[in-house]
């Protein structure tokens, strides 16, 4: 597909450095449609980054917003994989040729793509994925999107090469907050520090975009929810405990069990552990 014809992607051509020629597979029509917003973040990922990924891409999908990634291994692959199971668009930007799937145990997800989404590259069929391929994939996963969120990055991450060049472009950054004993959040923490939105919640996204967020149905009222923060906080101790002892204890339905651990690690309550174990913060810095 070449610049000059109509699905070309219009954000893409606002910029001097847009490829004259893309190569995809799949649907790319839906990146003219409606709003992109971009998801990336290391491929050291934790348990609360990926977490963090399923629950912001479940609201998107909710609310007919195109997410756009890298299919690298981690956060990528997540947000891709989140999009999929909600029966929503996605796009992944290779830093290879459209032939080369790589990470290779990506091959499954990159098929899904290709039927209910899109893949698209600017490097010719054959390309081997070079390191330098991916700050110039990153500056194109930037310009298709309205905000670029990162998750998390550490200190020398991939992602935040994105995140300065959409600085560069013009867009808005948004960055996950997390633990200050995490290497992979020392890098959304700094952006934050240096002007990145910080995001909280889902609706943080929608804030910033000045429109209105259409929300899961909840199964249980929204004045209980400060009943349900007490229930699972008192069952989370010094000891490192599974999240499916925790629904087991609490009976809390997984989604919102999510969003509730979600928030109380982003109040910095409690942490989650390496295997999906959460243990309480009983200290103050």
């Amino acid at each position: 597909m070449a610049y000059y014809e109509d699905a070309y992607p219009k954000k893409l051509k606002n910029y001097d450095d847009a490829p004259y020629t893309l190569f995809y597979k799949g649907n790319i029509s839906p990146l003219n449609k409606g709003y992109n917003i971009s998801i990336v973040g290391s491929r050291k990922y934790s348990n609360y980054g990926k977490d963090v990924t399923k629950i912001i891409c479940s609201d998107l999908c909710l609310n007919n917003i195109n997410i756009i990634s890298g299919m690298a291994k981690g956060i990528d692959t997540f947000a891709h994989e989140s999009s999929l199971e909600n029966q929503s668009y996605t796009c992944a930007v290779l830093g290879s040729g459209l032939d080369i799937v790589y990470p290779k145990q990506n091959l499954k997800v990159f098929n899904e793509i290709v039927e209910k989404g899109a893949v698209i590259s600017e490097f010719l069929p054959g390309t081997p994925p070079y390191a330098y391929n991916f700050p110039l994939r990153n500056r194109i996963i930037s310009a298709l999107s309205d905000i670029i969120i990162v998750v998390e990055a550490g200190e020398k991450s991939g992602s935040l090469i994105t995140a300065n060049l959409a600085l560069e472009q013009g867009k808005d950054v948004m960055a996950v907050p997390g633990s200050i004993f995490s290497c992979e959040s020392k890098g959304t923490n700094k952006l934050i520090k240096d002007g990145a939105y910080p995001l909280t919640c889902s609706g943080d996204i929608f804030d910033l975009m000045g429109i209105e967020m259409r929300e899961q149905n909840k199964t249980i009222v929204k004045s209980d929810s400060s009943h349900v923060n007490k229930q699972v906080y008192s069952i989370i101790n010094d000891s490192p405990l599974h999240i499916n002892d925790i629904i087991r204890v609490t009976n809390i339905d997984i989604k919102q069990l999510y969003g509730v651990l979600f928030e109380m690690q982003i109040k910095n309550e409690i942490l989650c552990l390496a295997g999906n174990y959460y243990v309480k913060v009983n200290y103050k810095i």
